[in-house]
């Protein structure tokens, strides 16, 4: 099985560039089990045979990890050389050069998605199914593995990278892969059998540095242009919110935009599971979770870190995705001159807002009632954001929090439908009391 051609010089290219493109080769031959397996061709557009695949780059790694002394790349050059007889070029050696690195140090197969600028996840669930998301949908990728051994290898290869186990005790990892593989923020996320009943899933979700100001959005058609001067005045007056939504709506974009907004001197302090959020701000604490080592010690948990950021003077606390006992010391939080405050929540609908908070609650003893008076008092808005049938992420409504009765329920004060909005009038009135001015 073939993956596509990787386009490679068409000049004959000099020893200097060899070296030059070959990058880092500490590594190579270090570990029998580095190679993935997947299949290569010579470049589209050449009339060179495919004479570079997995079993000469296969013989090169068996032939460097026998040599005692500091690897090259002149070395690695003449072991490519000896290992396909004398029968490549030097275009043809700069191309197995390329693939060394990737298929050793790289990400395989996969480095040239992860390397395209418009590529945000990268999820493998077979060795033929590739499939990539550049922010329109999922779509799928002429990229194959040889086989599930190829991906197998791949995945613990990529485990053992980032510092984590994956074999069948362990039979899945979380965790971001180290920036000197050269691919930038990378999250991988794997599994393996018996736990993947089809095979080795690979999750790979590529983190780009915050460009979208809340400008930006609105411009892309993530809202309407009038909803921009709303987003603001909500920032400004200080109202903590919440932004929800399905997998890969774009929650956390948009919540990067919003903290983006919030002004120079403030100091934002943000409690993450993942570190996904860098928003453009010059003030922004993160701290990040840490699941227990292999002896099972040593875990912090997003509650341990929400009250570590109470103790650092935070003008505005974040939790990047609340997901379990930690809403209890975030509502505390909030209800204890800690406004301003934001964080994501996976919902489908504002509606469902309440009922999962519920659940959420219940895993830090926070009873129904209890969570309902915390909630009235801690969480003012909530911003929903969904996919839109092209697969482009919209913001589909902003909710006002209000009582009804002993629970709290959410009310539209914005729909990008146009449909009537009755929390408009009460969200005004909130803007008003914490003396910002509504935009309309």
């Amino acid at each position: 099985m073939t993956a596509p051609a990787v386009a490679v010089p068409t000049r004959q290219p000099s020893r200097g560039d060899l070296e030059a493109h070959s990058g880092s080769l500490r590594h190579f031959g270090t570990d029998d089990r580095a190679s993935t397996g997947a299949q290569y061709t010579a470049p589209s557009g050449t009339d060179q045979p495919n004479r570079i695949d997995t079993e000469l780059v296969d013989r090169v790694r068996r032939r460097l990890a026998e040599l005692d002394t500091v690897i090259t790349p002149t070395i690695v050059a003449e072991a490519v050389r000896s290992e396909a007889s004398g029968m490549l070029g030097d275009t043809e050696v700069l191309y197995a050069l390329r693939l060394l690195r990737d298929e050793l140090v790289g990400a395989g197969p996969l480095e040239g998605l992860l390397r395209q600028p418009d590529v945000t996840d990268v999820l493998v669930t077979g060795p033929t199914e590739v499939w990539v998301d550049r922010g329109a949908g999922l779509s799928r990728s002429s990229i194959r593995f040889a086989d599930e051994a190829a991906l197998r290898r791949l995945a613990h290869r990529l485990a053992v990278a980032a510092g984590r186990r994956l074999d069948d005790a362990q039979p899945f990892v979380d965790a971001w892969l180290p920036t000197n593989l050269g691919i930038g923020d990378v999250r991988l996320h794997a599994v393996i059998p018996p736990v993947a009943a089809c095979g080795t899933c690979l999750s790979l979700r590529v983190l780009r540095p915050a460009v979208h100001d809340l400008a930006t959005l609105g411009a892309m058609g993530t809202f309407a242009a009038e909803v921009e001067g709303l987003l603001r005045a909500v920032i400004a007056a200080r109202l903590a919110f919440l932004v929800v939504g399905g997998t890969g709506s774009g929650k956390s974009t948009l919540l990067a935009a919003l903290l983006g907004a919030v002004p120079d001197a403030e100091r934002i302090v943000c409690v993450e599971d993942a570190g996904e959020l860098r928003p453009l701000h010059p003030h922004f604490v993160s701290l990040l979770a840490r699941p227990p080592n292999v002896e099972g010690a040593g875990a912090v948990t997003l509650r341990d870190l929400v009250r570590q950021a109470l103790r650092m003077r935070p003008d505005r606390l974040v939790v990047g995705e609340v997901r379990g006992s930690e809403i209890c010391d975030l509502l505390a939080a909030f209800n204890t001159g800690h406004d301003g405050g934001a964080g994501t929540l996976h919902a489908n609908s504002p509606a469902e807002v309440p009922a999962r908070m519920e659940a959420l609650a219940a895993l830090g003893g926070l009873d129904r009632t209890a969570l309902h008076s915390q909630l009235s008092a801690a969480v003012q808005v909530v911003l929903h954001m969904a996919r839109g049938p092209a697969g482009s992420r919209r913001l589909e409504s902003i909710g006002l929090l209000e009582r009804d009765g002993e629970h709290v329920r959410v009310v539209d004060a914005w729909r990008r439908d146009g449909e009537a909005a009755p929390g408009r009038a009460a969200l005004y009135r909130l803007l008003h009391t914490r003396g910002v001015q509504p935009p309309w």
